[in-house]
């Protein structure tokens, strides 16, 4: 029993370390340094980068939420963070694959994975007749916290965060039927944007509930594999002629990591970097470059390495990228390339 309650101890340990590490590489996207951000905190970077788990206390968890939404200047850091965590989804996604054949399979499964990440919050998922609702209950620690910023920003990431896992395993994007927060909501325009629902107010409430026809609905695995080519896609594929700190290189960076459900418009970038469309445009246009012009070299780079993966239709792909007709992405290759998609295969 010691050796068991030592082995899942290190396993919480370790993902919450994941969990900050996944924050500060969010930071770094926002133009925030790690190092400052850490130091702020009183995290020790270093150790954080070593292998093997590593505590963090409550107050450096509080603290670095903090700093990470003054730095920022965006008071719903968390909300954009779960927003931005499509490609991180897809690892957890595949873990929960491996148990599950149906929605429903999933989201339970995904319940009892909510410790691993933080002991604020649990999951209950339940059924009626037409919605099923995934609510997130307080823990013990969770109640004494429930009215701290920190609290407010989890909640937000992990309700986000939850929406997308759902868009991953059904490789499209899926909407609320209804969303409850027990706190007043600071920018209702901006919730709604993401969280894809008007969210409502009910004291003591945090809840997602969906449409029933979800619950029942088969794991798209075989799109799955698809979309996990991506994971290597980060890593592997140069950033091309886009290099540096610049904001274009930030930009691309985003663009990239965030891809597997097609590449994003310039308004839903510009919100979650907590700019004006307008304003994000102008910056780009000073570096020399368009957001177009960035948008159609991540779809080139992934077109590319889709079709240079496997032997996956060019339907599929076409669909990842977001086009809705095949002849649309056809087009748009041989502008990027010169060539026609198939002429790519390996």
């Amino acid at each position: 029993m010691a050796f068991l309650n030592s082995y899942i101890c290190f396993m919480i340990e370790e993902q919450q370390k994941r969990f900050i590490l996944s924050l500060l590489a969010y930071a770094v996207q926002r133009g925030i340094s790690a190092q400052q951000l850490c130091k702020l905190s009183n995290i020790d970077l270093a150790a954080l980068k070593k292998k093997g788990p590593i505590a963090i206390s409550d107050k450096q968890r509080d603290d670095l939420w903090l700093n990470a939404s003054h730095l920022s200047g965006d008071l719903l850091f968390g909300l954009h963070f779960g927003e931005s965590m499509q490609l991180s989804a897809l690892g957890i996604v595949g873990e929960i694959i491996k148990t599950s054949s149906t929605i429903g399979e999933a989201l339970t499964h995904a319940a009892a994975m909510i410790p691993l990440v933080t002991d604020l919050v649990s999951m209950q998922v339940t059924r009626s007749k037409k919605t099923f609702i995934l609510e997130y209950i307080p823990t013990a620690a969770g109640k004494k916290q429930e009215d701290t910023f920190t609290f407010q920003q989890m909640l937000d990431l992990l309700m986000v965060f939850t929406i997308h896992e759902l868009d991953g395993l059904l490789l499209r994007k899926v909407e609320p039927y209804a969303v409850q927060y027990s706190f007043k909501i600071s920018n209702a325009q901006e919730y709604e944007r993401v969280l894809r629902c008007i969210p409502s107010r009910k004291a003591g409430k945090y809840t997602l509930e969906f449409e029933n026809s979800y619950w029942d609905e088969p794991i798209l695995t075989a799109h799955y594999e698809l979309q996990k080519i991506l994971l290597d896609a980060v890593t592997s594929i140069s950033k091309e002629s886009v290099s540096g700190e610049t904001l274009q290189s930030k930009i691309y960076t985003y663009l990239f990591s965030n891809a597997y459900l097609g590449v994003l418009t310039l308004e839903e970038v510009a919100a979650n970097f907590n700019v004006s469309a307008r304003s994000l445009q102008r910056k780009l246009q000073e570096e020399g470059v368009t957001y177009q012009q960035l948008s159609d070299a991540v779809k080139k780079s992934l077109a590319v390495h889709y079709i240079q993966s496997g032997n996956y239709p060019l339907k599929e792909i076409s669909a990842m990228l977001g086009y809705n007709e095949l002849s649309a992405f056809t087009r748009a290759f041989k502008r990027w390339t010169g060539k026609a998609p198939v002429s790519y295969r390996g």
